[in-house]
């Protein structure tokens, strides 16, 4: 394979949201983390995003804006728009890294440079179909054991990485619990609201309102202003502050969730997780030292009692040590090298 400075990577972003988000987007930011990692390394990456996307890589773009903060852009237009632009020019690359689900592997048997997908999920009920259409052909990457897929061969498991810097760690949190993702019942808001309800706690919620009727419905009459709050979609600094401040974050899962990037955003504060134990959380959360792994509401309620005897230091020294964007850039280069040893 080509040394690591001369190594040509094309990028492609989702173009939901810009890269990096300003709010919600965690596929996006992932894209970016691994984008600008991989710059830092030496590497020649050129990042497909949208125009207002924001890099130190080389920007190609065709789609001006995400189409979820422009509803007038047609999807499905803009989409293959994006997608194209990136495959007409495939010789310019030695590794094409998509993070944008099934429509890149279509184009997988036209051109002869190799694609690498990250599979961030499986967003459809018959997404599968398509992934098993192309395996073999494409290389796979999943982002927790227990996403992987058993109809589909995976050149590896890459654990999300994120940016520590970012992230203050705080011994002494402030007197609330937080719950931080979409607010919709896959996340389990409202399972959120009634543990910290039953443990006599203050909780701040967090995250973009994806489902309207489940807010309205299973939330938003339940804010008071005071016990339980509403904070909007909120930013990187605000997020910071907001889990960094809390004594833990609740996430009550009703889905088998790939990841969960926010589980290792509080970590890195130094704020233990108290989560349902599904999908990949076992991968994430280190029974009775990073949190509490626990199956219902009730058992939840238990573990907020216990609480105090996790060390917050070991929290974000654990997250170091997993889950550094170093690690994971490290990590897709062995894919790279891999594949191209090929």
């Amino acid at each position: 394979m080509r040394t690591r400075e001369k190594l040509r990577v094309a990028m492609l972003a989702p173009i939901a949201w810009r890269t990096p988000p300003n709010h919600y987007g965690p596929w996006e930011q992932v894209t970016s983390l691994i984008t600008e990692g991989l710059v830092k390394e030496g590497v020649d990456v050129t990042l497909f995003a949208t125009k207002d996307s924001v890099t130190t890589a080389q920007l190609r773009a065709v789609c001006p804006t995400g189409y979820e903060n422009n509803k007038k852009l047609d999807q499905p237009v803009w989409l293959a728009l994006h997608v194209s632009e990136v495959f007409e020019h495939a010789d310019e690359f030695d590794i094409i890294h998509s993070h944008l689900d099934v429509l890149p592997l279509s184009y997988s048997r036209l051109v002869d440079t190799p694609l690498v997908t990250t599979i961030h999920g499986f967003p459809s009920l018959q997404s599968p179909i398509v992934y098993r259409k192309y395996n073999g052909q494409a290389f796979y990457v999943a982002i927790s054991d227990a996403n992987r897929h058993p109809d589909l061969t995976y050149v590896a498991t890459v654990h999300h990485g994120i940016n520590l810097n970012d992230f203050s760690f705080r011994a002494d949190p402030d007197d609330y619990l937080i719950f931080f993702g979409r607010i919709h019942h896959d996340k389990g808001t409202a399972e959120a609201i009634e543990i910290a309800r039953q443990a006599g706690c203050r909780l701040i919620i967090a995250g973009l309102i994806q489902d309207t009727a489940y807010y309205q419905e299973q939330v938003e009459q339940r804010l008071d202003g005071k016990n339980v709050v509403y904070e909007g979609n909120v930013g990187p600094e605000k997020r910071n502050e907001l889990l960094s401040g809390a004594r833990a974050l609740l996430h009550p899962i009703n889905f088998d969730e790939p990841f969960g990037l926010s589980v290792i955003e509080a970590m890195a504060c130094g704020t233990p997780v108290i989560a349902f134990n599904r999908g990949s959380m076992p991968e994430l959360i280190e029974e009775g030292v990073t949190g509490y792994l626990v199956p219902n509401v009730d058992e939840a309620v238990r573990a907020v009692e216990k609480l105090p005897e996790l060390n917050r230091e070991e929290c974000r020294r654990r997250a170091e040590r997993r889950f550094g964007v170093e690690r994971m850039v490290a990590d897709y280069l062995k894919v790279y090298a891999q594949i191209l040893g090929r």
